[in-house]
């Protein structure tokens, strides 16, 4: 696991890859969001390894279990691949401090916005945080890119929301303009 990966395109799950639908664990309620595809292909022409990391507290809830993400993680990883944008490793986080589910009631450090999953990546594949990206939909995935030193975050949202402070490399409507940010940045 620890060849060189150089830099990063981290890329949260929920609301980026897929539609952001309330604890999505089966397939059939997996929706990919638009451009994620051509977002992954982009990236990985420019150089960059594509990363998944992602907060999932069903599971820590009880919604679902390790077994049920780990399935639907796979087959998210094998149609990632066939369309151009392969994943080198998803990193998850079942833990949240109310789980209903005790093994995994706890402050965890790699619960975004902490940046624990990030660094784990970055030690696992030999990372340049600096020069790697993260995108996220919520503001605790921009801080958990922060908290690590990645050299560049990225907010989707919907015009009208208050950004945070620091602000985002990129507040973008839509990963297409995402991908068009990436490819004129090089």
């Amino acid at each position: 696991m620890a060849a060189s990966a150089g830099r990063a395109l981290f890329l949260d799950r929920d609301g980026i890859i897929n539609v952001d639908r309330d604890y999505v664990h089966r397939q059939e309620d997996f929706v990919w969001c638009d451009g994620v595809f051509e977002l992954g292909e982009a990236a990985l022409q420019l150089g960059y390894s594509l990363f998944v990391v992602t907060n999932q507290s069903g599971i820590g809830r009880g919604l679902y279990t390790e077994d049920d993400f780990a399935a639907l993680t796979d087959w998210m990883c094998a149609e990632m691949a066939r369309r151009g944008a392969p994943v080198q490793q998803v990193y998850h986080c079942p833990y949240h401090p109310e789980a209903s589910v005790e093994r995994y009631r706890a402050v965890h450090p790699w619960r975004k916005p902490a940046p624990g999953m990030i660094l784990q990546a970055r030690d696992d594949f030999g990372l340049d945080l600096g020069n790697s990206i993260l995108v996220g939909d919520r503001v605790s995935d921009i801080e958990a890119a922060r908290r690590a030193g990645v050299g560049a975050s990225v907010l989707l949202q919907p015009l009208g929301e208050p950004p945070p402070d620091p602000a985002p490399a990129l507040i973008a409507r839509d990963l297409g303009e995402v991908r068009d940010w990436l490819v004129a940045k090089g």
